[in-house]
C-alpha cells in the first residue's frame, strides 16, 4: 500500500509499533463511506455508475503497475471522500480503493495454494486452490462491482470457467445494449475473453461513458424538434377539420415517442420524454423465454426511473410473440396496495390492467398485458406515475402497433 502511488488509493502514512509491541499503521479517515452503503437504495443513474467504474478500474491499475493484485475488490472496498469545493466533474465525491487484505505480489500470482476472495465478485479461476491469478482476475471483480451498481445486487457467483457471462440487463432490462456487453466482457468465466489490464477497462469505461453522453445529448435535441414540429401539426390538424382530434395524443400537447424500429410509439406527457431508450427489451425479465423484441422506455431520467422508491415517472412498452407462449411474471409491488384488477379494451384487445397504489412519494404503478393474437404477439405495458391523478387509460389511449409488427419482428422468443 506504501509504495502503490495513486489519488484513487487508501494510503499507509505511517508504520509503528506502540511500546507494548502492537504494531500500527497511520491511514487518512474517509468521510463520505461505502459504495456497499449507498447501493443499499438500490441501483446507480447509468452515468454515475460508469464514472465509478472508470475510477475504481484507475486505482486497481495503479496498484498493478506497483505489481500488487487485490483480489477482493467489492463494493465495501470502494470507499468516498468529499468532494471538496469548488466540486470535480459531475460534482462527483473522490473514489478511493481500499482494504488490501487478500493482495498478494503479481511475480507469485501464479502458485496461490488457497482460494480466497468474496463469492459473487472473484472470477471462477480464484476459487481454485492452484488457479493461476493474473490481473484479469481484478477485471473481473471490476465487472461484477459494477454489475452490482447497475442493478442493486452482486452477480451470482462463478464457479466454472464454462459458465455463461453475466448480463445485468438480465435483472434491469431497459440497460443501454453497450452497457450490457462491457459488464459481460469483464465477467466472461474465461480470463482470455476478458480485458487483459484494469487499464484497457478504464479506456472502454470512458469511451462508453462519452458515447452515452452523446446519445443522450442527440436525443434531447431531437425530442427537443419532434415536440416542436409535433405542436404545429398537431394544431394545424385541429385547425384543417374538427375530426382531427381522434388522432391527436390522449391530450393536446403530448409527445409521442417509438422504438427503434417504429413499430411501437405511446403518446405521454412532455415531462416524461426527457429520455428515451428504445432499443428494445428481453422477455426473460418476465419469466419467459429470452430473446431480443421491439420495446422502447421513457422518463425524464433513465438512470432513476427504474428505483421503485423514486418519485420519478414513466413508462415500457414491450411486444413479444413471447407473451403469447406463457403466463408472464409480472413485477411485485410489496410495499403498495392492490387496486382490484380490471379490464379495457387497447389497440381492439382486451387487457387486464393490475394497478398498485400508496408506494410511498405519491409513486403507483400500472402493470398491463394484453394479447393481439390475430397478429401473431402480445404487449407488456408498465406505467409508473407520481401524484393522485391517474393517467393509465389515456396512455393505453396513445398506444400504437404498427402494420409491420409481425410475429416475427416481435422475435422468436429465443435467443
Amino acid at each position: 500500500m506504501r509504495r502503490a502511488d495513486s489519488a484513487l488509493l487508501v494510503r499507509v502514512l505511517d508504520v509503528g509499533e506502540l511500546p507494548d509491541g502492537r504494531p500500527y499503521l497511520v491511514m487518512p479517515f474517509i468521510a463520505g463511506g461505502a459504495l456497499a452503503e449507498r447501493l443499499a437504495a438500490g441501483p446507480l443513474p447509468v452515468r454515475d455508475a460508469l464514472h465509478i467504474a472508470a475510477d475504481i478500474a484507475r486505482a486497481i491499475a495503479a496498484l498493478h503497475e506497483a505489481g500488487v493484485l487485490h483480489r477482493d475488490l467489492k463494493p465495501s472496498n470502494v470507499l468516498f471522500a468529499p468532494a471538496p469545493a469548488p466540486a470535480p466533474a459531475f460534482g462527483r465525491d473522490r473514489v478511493l480503493v481500499a482494504d488490501l487484505g487478500l493482495a498478494k505480489a503479481l511475480a507469485n500470482a501464479s502458485g496461490f495454494t488457497i482460494a480466497a476472495g468474496t463469492p459473487g465478485y472473484m472470477p471462477p479461476e480464484q476459487a481454485t486452490p492452484g488457479g493461476g491469478l493474473d490481473t484479469r482476475a481484478d477485471v473481473y471483480a471490476i465487472g461484477a462491482t459494477l454489475f452490482h451498481m447497475l442493478t442493486g445486487r452482486p452477480p451470482e457467483p462463478v464457479w466454472s470457467s464454462s459458465s455463461r457471462a453475466r448480463r445485468p440487463s438480465q435483472v434491469r432490462s431497459e440497460l443501454p445494449s453497450m452497457v450490457d456487453d462491457v459488464v459481460s466482457r469483464a465477467l466472461q468465466p474465461d480470463p482470455r475473453q476478458r480485458w487483459d489490464s484494469a487499464a484497457a477497462m478504464v479506456a472502454e469505461l470512458e469511451r462508453l461513458a462519452a458515447a452515452l453522453e452523446r446519445e443522450s445529448s442527440r436525443g434531447r435535441v431531437l425530442r427537443w424538434l419532434g415536440r416542436t414540429v409535433g405542436a404545429v401539426i398537431s394544431i394545424a390538424a385541429v385547425l384543417a377539420t374538427t375530426s382531427a382530434s381522434a388522432t391527436l395524443p390522449a391530450r393536446f400537447g403530448w409527445v409521442r415517442v417509438h422504438d427503434a424500429s417504429g413499430d411501437l410509439s405511446v403518446a405521454v406527457p412532455p415531462a416524461w420524454a426527457g429520455q428515451l431508450k428504445d432499443d428494445g427489451w428481453n422477455p426473460s425479465v418476465l419469466r419467459l423465454p429470452a430473446g431480443h423484441a421491439p420495446g422502447l422506455v421513457a422518463a425524464p431520467d433513465l438512470g432513476v426511473w427504474p428505483d421503485p422508491a423514486s418519485a420519478m415517472p414513466g413508462v415500457f412498452v414491450g411486444a413479444s410473440n413471447a407473451l403469447l407462449a406463457g403466463n408472464p411474471a409480472l413485477p411485485s409491488h410489496p410495499s403498495c396496495v392492490a387496486a382490484p384488477d380490471r379490464t379495457v379494451e387497447v389497440a381492439g384487445s382486451p387487457a387486464r390492467v393490475t394497478r398498485w397504489t400508496s408506494c410511498g412519494a405519491a409513486v403507483s404503478f400500472s402493470e398491463v398485458v394484453f394479447a393481439v393474437p390475430h397478429r401473431g404477439f402480445g404487449v407488456y405495458v408498465q406505467i409508473k406515475q407520481v401524484g393522485e391523478s391517474d393517467l393509465t387509460d389515456e396512455i393505453l389511449a396513445g398506444l400504437r402497433l404498427s402494420a409491420s409488427l409481425t410475429p416475427q419482428a416481435a422475435g422468436d422468443g429465443y435467443s
